[in-house]
């Protein structure tokens, strides 16, 4: 294959992911179909099955590019010279500015993964926990330091932390016109005073 024919097969399988996220996002994934998502993209049906075996492994890969993405971003925020509240800020930051650029892929990912009690948030749940396990080495480290508080285990400021980021950005997604710019902003610091309220010694 070609230099130009690769190029070409990745933007039409760049194409209709991004198509899949804007038939996830309006439709739902349960009761969109495949030829749905072909149409948005405005491709052939048969080219979807081409690059991906079922609308599940569209919504796997979607699923797994960002969640990797922000694993990686959670890991480079642990490993700055930064405080403990000032990691979290970053994260609480990165996962705001995820749903400010893209409302749409986010809203896909908490409503048709992450809360789900279905078979993708079973399928990720050890992927989920990544997470959760990188923000509760932050807090762990933070208490061996003295800084914050022992009395709440890790585990739990952990989910307490990623909970709260979902819940705001659930609200948001459920909202009429979601989140303005100032808004967006705010939210970044008050769930961080939220949580490091209760831990910082």
């Amino acid at each position: 294959m070609t230099a130009s024919a690769t190029t070409a097969a990745v933007d039409k399988r760049r194409v209709i992911l991004d198509a899949a996220v804007r038939v996830f996002a309006r439709q739902g994934f349960h009761t969109c179909r495949v030829s749905d998502i072909a149409d948005e993209a405005g491709v052939a049906y048969g080219l979807v099955y081409h690059y991906f075996s079922s609308k599940e492994e569209i919504l796997d890969t979607l699923f797994l590019e960002r969640w990797d993405v922000m694993l990686a971003a959670i890991s480079e925020a642990d490993a700055s010279r930064s405080s403990p509240r000032e990691k979290l800020y970053a994260i609480a930051a990165f996962i705001i500015d995820s749903y400010r650029h893209d409302p749409d892929l986010m809203k896909v990912i908490i409503v048709e993964v992450t809360r789900a009690a279905n078979t993708f948030g079973r399928t990720h749940l050890a992927k989920i926990r990544e997470a959760y396990e990188q923000i509760a080495a932050i807090v762990a480290r933070a208490q061996a330091e003295g800084t914050f508080r022992r009395e709440i285990t890790p585990q739990f400021a952990s989910l307490a932390f990623y909970g709260l980021v979902e819940q705001v950005l659930t609200s948001w997604i459920f909202e009429a016109g979601g989140a303005g710019e100032e808004e967006l902003e705010r939210a970044k610091g008050l769930i961080v005073e939220t949580i490091c309220r209760g831990l910082e010694r």
